[in-house]
């Protein structure tokens, strides 16, 4: 413990401060561990996607050697290919569209909390307020 904290440990005395420095503290350890969290959430995605790729890459290269080997023919009608192509094309434009949707979702929730976070300092100046005109209906009526 570092001598500023212990400073300022030792000279708070009421709850209110003592629960303020550990709110601090909370959040400031949380705030430290968001980019490791981040870094290690996006680290298993790319390792994620590496594994799922060279899945695929292994799996049509075997197959091609096994049709190679057995003298199996893998020409198909032109049609039949763009079939393939065809429906990839559509799988590539869906997902893209899934990003965009689930991306414009994340922004809008962000937007939300930004605006709430803004706003609550708002309310607590509002709930101050109102706390002071009630206290003052009292102290006015014992003096």
């Amino acid at each position: 413990m570092s001598t500023t904290e212990q400073k300022t440990q030792s000279t708070v005395k009421d709850i209110y401060g003592v629960y303020q420095q550990n709110i601090d503290k909370l959040f400031d350890g949380i705030r430290q561990q968001v980019p490791r969290y981040h870094q290690s959430v996006t680290n298993v995605q790319q390792e994620y996607l590496q594994a799922v790729e060279n899945i695929f890459n292994s799996s049509v290269a075997l197959q091609k050697e096994f049709a190679r080997k057995a003298g199996i023919t893998t020409n198909v009608p032109e049609a039949a290919l763009k079939v393939v192509r065809d429906t990839t094309e559509e799988l590539v434009k869906a997902s893209t569209i899934q990003n965009q949707i689930a991306l414009a979702t994340i922004d809008a929730a962000q937007q939300n909390i930004k605006t709430f976070n803004d706003n609550a300092k708002a309310f607590a100046d509002l709930n101050k307020n109102i706390l002071q005109s009630c206290l003052s209906a009292f102290t006015n009526r014992n003096n």
